[in-house]
């Protein structure tokens, strides 16, 4: 186990420095948030179904090599879930239980293991109260406002209409940063929440790319891993040959021997289509 330690003000997160209650000490375990990361908080129901384990896995598996921090609550379900896909896909995860950090009182004590693990795989564990603090039931919305408060983005993957995961994304509305939301079978109640929150405004969240969108990183979808040239048109294919050397815009229309008005509507087709992009004056492809 490594030194829990106090966190000086200037050293807490930046976005936490920001809410209108942020807490005025924070002890802290293991390594701080990765400086250049975004911060997702990822909540969800303790009583999970095999569809939202499922989800969460594929979602933060999908986010692999990219520069995002998980954070979650160290709770039984979906916050559980989080962590460990986080450390099976070689992302930084932070845990904020609703309790001290000791060891003795660490919330829930089935998760004593996992807190280990987390801080062995670079992460840390961070909370304000004092270290033998056991955990109650005031305490969580207490700790879900630094969840939300601390991060760049909140995703509720399954939560029942009256769920204490809701607090979370009600805050971190509050505080302005994004809520995104999975939608689920619409028989589940464990769909509700998320289902209320899409209605509300949240952004619907289907996969790893649209957490990424959420996060105002680039997604990896953008274009295609994989290009059939054969289902190109032949005037397409005329570009694409031509820009095995990327080229002006106004050279690449006179080599095609096209008109101007046909040359200039199939270049912007293959920029649609993601095989091309212009940058610097110059047309080149992207695969």
């Amino acid at each position: 186990m490594q030194d829990i330690r106090d966190l000086k003000p200037e050293d807490f997160p930046e976005l936490l420095k920001e809410i209108t209650d942020p807490p005025k000490r924070l002890r802290y375990e293991g390594a701080l948030p990765k400086e250049d990361n975004k911060l997702l908080a990822v909540v969800g129901a303790r009583k999970y179904s095999s569809y939202g384990r499922e989800v969460c896995e594929t979602m933060i598996s999908g986010l692999a090599d990219s520069p995002v921090t998980i954070v979650s609550g160290l709770a039984l379900g979906i916050d559980s879930i989080a962590h460990r896909a986080a450390i099976r896909a070689g992302l930084q995860t932070i845990a904020i239980p609703g309790s001290g950090l000791d060891r003795k009182v660490l919330h829930p004590h089935s998760h004593v293991g996992l807190a280990e693990e987390i801080i062995e795989n670079g992460g840390g564990l961070m909370s304000e109260y004092d270290d033998t603090m056991p955990s109650g039931a005031w305490a969580f919305p207490r700790r879900n406002r630094i969840m939300a408060g601390m991060c760049h983005a909140t995703l509720v993957i399954e939560a029942e209409r009256k769920s204490g995961t809701l607090i979370t994304s009600r805050l971190a509305t509050e505080y302005n940063r994004e809520v995104g939301a999975v939608p689920g079978p619409v028989s589940s109640p464990t769909s509700d929440g998320p289902h209320m929150l899409i209605r509300l405004g949240a952004a619907l969240v289907r996969d790893s790319n649209d957490i990424l969108e959420l996060l105002g990183l680039k997604r990896k979808d953008e274009a295609p891993t994989l290009v059939d040239i054969e289902e190109l048109s032949d005037e397409e294919k005329i570009f694409i040959k031509l820009l095995e050397t990327p080229r002006s815009h106004d050279e690449l229309v006179r080599q095609s021997k096209l008109d101007i008005g046909n040359a200039s509507a199939i270049l912007s087709l293959l920029e649609i289509k993601g095989l091309i992009a212009e940058e610097l004056g110059e047309v080149r492809k992207t695969f």
